[in-house]
């Protein structure tokens, strides 16, 4: 779906072959109902069914007593990568950063960090390396989960924090190995919430954390943690002109990884519900103005999706309202299974909450008319 948002340019904070990896912010966005290059996609996680490890602690902690805490749970992750080059097959190596998941041994990283990779191997804080093997990953989240066979002493899991009850200016620190320094910390604060990440097959990560502490590429895959040592965050983008920090990085937030790194431990992937629109959000004063109610309008149908089998209409034309032009012409939707739909972000969420091949009724309008639908949820494209 598409929904207004700035446009940024933003890194990974991964780190290949000591080159940055680009993932470009668009001027619109375009949600989990379909996804495009260039733009990013609004989508709203919903609770994990099986959050854990999970903890819930007011204890508040030092900077160093954070570190102390949680620095052994944190570990350096290099891949090497097949590359081609005119002169040849060869291999690149990447690196970025990770922390202990459970006494398992799975390890959470980006989707990013991993992709692609031929071997990966798990350097701890005593300087051991073992290998690992990539468990799986969803690039909608741009989350990963690698496994690794250590001796128990290393396997010292961190727990989550909830990040919905995070605040802007709470104290956070960001632990990981950035340009390969492993072991590094830099701290700073909750600088936003509910800011959106453009996921690496071009999806919205919703619900970001943005923070001021320094997150550099090698960043990728580490935790945020609150003043308890608890996860709130996978570190995983910056915002930069010149690709080094300026103060602007981005986590994915722990309720997230609460909800996705479960499923790819048990089954190695993620499958997310699909309708196939774009939209954009129409809030009630320019809804008002331009005749139709508050909503999502449809801006686009995918062909072959099940928004495209119930024959749901994108706009045609445009309007500007207050010095920003809005999509005309297209369906309104203003429900979906009786719960109301004010703005796409609430689309996301009503189609992120269900599964593929649930029936889903959604209520639209269209010239002034109102009608109800059933529409079967596809599986979100890879």
């Amino acid at each position: 779906m598409r929904s207004r948002t700035t446009r940024i340019l933003t890194v990974t904070a991964a780190l290949v072959a000591a080159a940055a990896v680009g993932a470009g912010g668009g001027a619109a966005t375009f949600a989990a109902l379909g996804s495009e290059a260039g733009s990013t996609t609004t989508v709203r996680e919903t609770a994990a069914e099986t959050a854990q490890p999970v903890a819930s602690t007011s204890e508040s902690l030092t900077v160093s007593e954070v570190y102390e805490q949680a620095s052994k749970s944190v570990v350096e992750i290099t891949t090497t990568i097949g590359q081609s080059s005119p002169m040849g097959e060869g291999q690149a190596r990447g690196q970025g950063s990770g922390f202990v998941y459970d006494a398992d041994g799975h390890i959470v990283t980006n989707q990013h960090v991993v992709d692609g990779a031929q071997s990966v191997s798990v350097r701890f804080w005593d300087g051991s390396t073992y290998d690992a093997t990539v468990v799986g990953s969803d690039p909608s989240t741009d989350l990963a989960v690698v496994k690794v066979d250590a001796p128990a002493d290393l396997i010292v899991p961190l727990l989550l924090g909830d990040s919905t009850q995070l605040s802007v200016g709470e104290s956070v620190v960001a632990l990981g190995s950035p340009f390969g320094l492993e072991g590094t910390l830099t701290s700073g604060v909750v600088s936003a919430l509910n800011r959106e990440m453009t996921s690496p097959n071009g999806f919205t990560i919703s619900n970001s954390i943005q923070t001021d502490a320094a997150i550099n590429h090698g960043n990728s895959g580490g935790p945020l943690l609150n003043s308890a040592a608890e996860v709130v965050g996978v570190n995983t983008q910056i915002k930069s002109e010149s690709g080094g920090s300026d103060g602007i990085g981005f986590a994915v937030p722990a309720s997230t990884v609460a909800s996705i790194v479960p499923q790819i431990i048990a089954s190695g992937s993620v499958e997310h519900a699909y309708l196939g629109v774009g939209v954009a959000s129409l809030p009630e004063p320019v809804a008002a103005e331009l005749g139709v109610p508050a909503g999502a309008m449809v801006t686009e149908v995918r062909q072959g999706t099940p928004a495209a089998e119930t024959g749901l209409r994108a706009a045609t034309g445009s309007a500007t309202v207050d010095g920003q032009s809005y999509p005309t012409g297209g369906d309104v939707i203003t429900a979906v299974d009786g719960t109301a739909i004010s703005d796409g972000a609430d689309l996301q969420a009503a189609i992120d909450a269900k599964r593929p091949g649930d029936t889903v009724s959604i209520i639209y309008t269209r010239d002034g008319a109102s009608t109800t639908i059933q529409v079967s949820l596809g599986t979100r494209p890879s």
